[in-house]
């Protein structure tokens, strides 16, 4: 068990806060954390009873594991033996859906999908649909001999250049994330997550070692964000204007762990710029560690400069509760246990971010939450938590 090493007043992190038409207790977040445990893409009842044990635990909103959008190359085997994900169309898996969102709501809990399309790094040939071709911007996994994350025996079979996308595959996606977002709405979630990091689909767009289209989707900064920006349009369309979005973004790919998309924060304006002014609500900035600055010069991190530059609403991720990263942890099979929160609360009271992203800590103790309101033990991390759903 770890415990502070003194008081930490932690009461601003449960102050309420309202984003458009959501309003929420408190501002700890159930970061997305992919489960593989819904088998046909369709959650069950245990997948239901495991996000309500978190909303039961005081925790303001839950973010869903990746969802699969509504288009057949949208999920497979991503490296890491993803398998059993869910998906956001068809009869079951919007019941299914439903039956979540209602045991969240009865919590006294708030809960969004993130919306994923896999991208390049989805293996050819796996998935619920097998035969739909994985979808490349510009053909290209990313540069070769940089991942450190996952099996290698996978890079080698991703690896190879494709062709490009074409401009009616494009659109298609784009249909799909509205298609999806419309299913959301209609299973009565709270809003919108959208997934635009760590080298899937949509930030394949974003990052120039895999865009390098010379027509409108690709080019400079600007001009490589118009997917991400044409995908948070049309999530609005459907949406409407109750329902916030959020959005993840990264600088670090699984395809390159040290790749960027701005080594300044005026690239990264030019970078999140058209995606804000397109509808974004809430910038989750995924960083391997909350606490490491993101630019020589100052503390902010990557959230922090996403608020900065925006205006927008930001959130933090990145360790919380935890002493290492996720990749870190995998690679070398120990996931530390220190608590970080008086680092957390440095940062949120400075204003750096409005939310804080809680990701293995709760999956490791669904009443996480609760237990760091009152000041009570946080438990040791336990590997096995990430097989089963506790």
């Amino acid at each position: 068990m770890s415990e502070p090493s003194g008081p930490i007043d932690v009461a601003p992190l449960f102050e309420p806060i309202a984003i458009r038409g959501l309003a929420l207790a408190n501002r700890i977040v159930m970061a997305p954390m992919t489960r593989n445990f819904s088998p046909g893409g369709v959650p069950g009842e245990d997948v239901a009873a495991y996000y309500r044990r978190r909303a039961e635990g005081g925790t303001g909103l839950l973010i869903t594991e990746g969802v699969g959008i509504d288009h057949p190359a949208a999920l497979g085997d991503a490296g890491l033996g993803e398998s059993n994900l869910p998906h956001l169309h068809g009869e079951a898996a919007l019941a299914g859906w439903r039956r979540v969102v209602d045991a969240v709501h009865a919590a006294g809990g708030r809960i969004v999908p993130q919306l994923w399309h896999q991208g390049v790094m989805r293996e050819p040939g796996t998935g619920p649909q097998p035969e739909a071709a994985s979808l490349r911007p510009s053909g290209l996994w990313g540069p070769a001999g940089r991942m450190t994350s996952i099996d290698p025996a996978y890079a080698e079979r991703v690896q190879a250049p494709t062709r490009p996308m074409t401009e009616r595959e494009i659109q298609d996606v784009i249909d799909a994330y509205a298609r999806s977002a419309r299913h959301a709405r209609e299973a009565g979630f709270d809003g919108i997550a959208i997934h635009g990091a760590h080298g899937y689909l949509i930030d394949t767009f974003l990052w120039d070692e895999t865009n390098r289209r010379n027509d409108a989707w690709g080019g400079d900064r600007r001009a490589r964000a118009r997917f991400a920006a044409e995908v948070v349009r049309a999530i609005r369309r459907e949406a409407g204007e109750s329902m916030p979005i959020f959005f993840r973004f990264s600088q670090w790919k699984q395809q390159d762990f040290k790749a960027r998309l701005a080594a300044t924060p005026q690239e990264l304006e030019e970078v999140l710029g058209p995606i804000a002014d397109a509808g974004v609500d809430v910038f989750d900035g995924s960083a391997r560690y909350f606490d490491r600055a993101e630019f020589e010069g100052s503390p902010l991190n990557l959230s922090g400069w996403a608020r900065k530059l925006t205006g927008k609403l930001a959130m933090a991720i990145g360790g919380i509760g935890l002493d290492r990263g996720f990749y870190d942890s995998k690679r070398d099979g120990r996931a530390g246990g220190s608590d970080n929160v008086a680092l957390l609360m440095k940062r949120f009271e400075r204003g750096e971010f409005d939310l804080v992203a809680v990701g293995r800590a709760l999956l490791n103790e669904p009443r996480w939450t609760e237990k760091l309101r009152h000041g009570h033990a946080l438990p040791a991390f336990d590997e096995q938590r990430m097989k089963e759903l506790y």
